[in-house]
């Protein structure tokens, strides 16, 4: 049975477009014309991923609420925005609330169901590698379980999305090295521009700063990228 997939757009053409696109793909699909829908919908099951516009009907941040539920729900979810805003504020307000990528609907149907794959692969590469001893990884006061997705700080949970976790785990497994936005983007599986990065940096570090006001193992290197230093 195929991954089910939800897309929450309000445009009729568009979402059949999507729609038929990934039901070809294999892929079990539901779609909803409002944020109301999704809400009842999200409230009996969550999916294996989203689609979210942004605005729906006349809600201009409806998907923006939609997207703050769904990470209360699940910080795992992979949660991609489809719209056609493409201003940095809308972008950079899409990812903290923990989106995973932020496309335009100017994307090729390919290269979108490219992104959706690579989500999935992800998750798949977690769930079904066999239980190893460096499954999990210490490092001072942090704590990477890759079977669970799971990292904290001082025996407390941060929660973490995918593109978060992905990131924050390239940086800790060479601590010290500095790693670019691209090999950041490459360990990620994800392509975005380096504003974007940047956004997903200053939201891992605010969650640590929620639970160690003093947090400062995340170094910016201007010019270069960052690196994971404790000192």
């Amino acid at each position: 049975m195929g991954k089910q997939i939800v897309i929450v757009e309000d445009e009729p053409a568009i979402r059949d477009n999507y729609t038929e696109m990934l039901l070809r793909q294999g892929y079990q699909v539901t779609a909803y014309a409002t944020k109301q829908a999704a809400e009842t919908a999200f409230e009996v099951s969550i999916p294996d991923l989203v689609l979210l516009d942004i605005g729906l009907d006349d809600e201009i941040e409806g998907g923006f609420d939609l997207c703050r539920q769904l990470r209360q729900k699940s910080e795992t979810l992979p949660i991609i925005f489809l719209t056609a805003r493409d201003n940095d504020f809308d972008t950079i307000s899409g990812l903290r609330l923990g989106a995973d990528d932020y496309l335009t609907k100017d994307i090729s149907l390919p290269h979108l169901s490219a992104r959706i794959s690579a989500l999935f692969r992800r998750v798949k590469a977690i769930h079904t590698q066999p239980l190893q001893e460096d499954s999990r990884l210490i490092i001072n006061q942090l704590e990477i379980n890759l079977e669970r997705l799971e990292i904290s700080w001082e025996n407390q949970i941060i929660d973490l999305s995918l593109t978060e976790f992905w990131m924050l785990h390239s940086l800790v497994k060479h601590p010290g090295h500095v790693k670019s936005r691209e090999q950041l983007m490459n360990d990620a599986s994800t392509v975005v521009d380096d504003s974007t990065i940047t956004s997903h940096i200053k939201r891992i570090r605010q969650k640590f700063y929620q639970i160690d006001g003093t947090f400062d193992c995340i170094e910016t290197i201007y010019g270069a990228g960052y690196r994971w230093r404790c000192h």
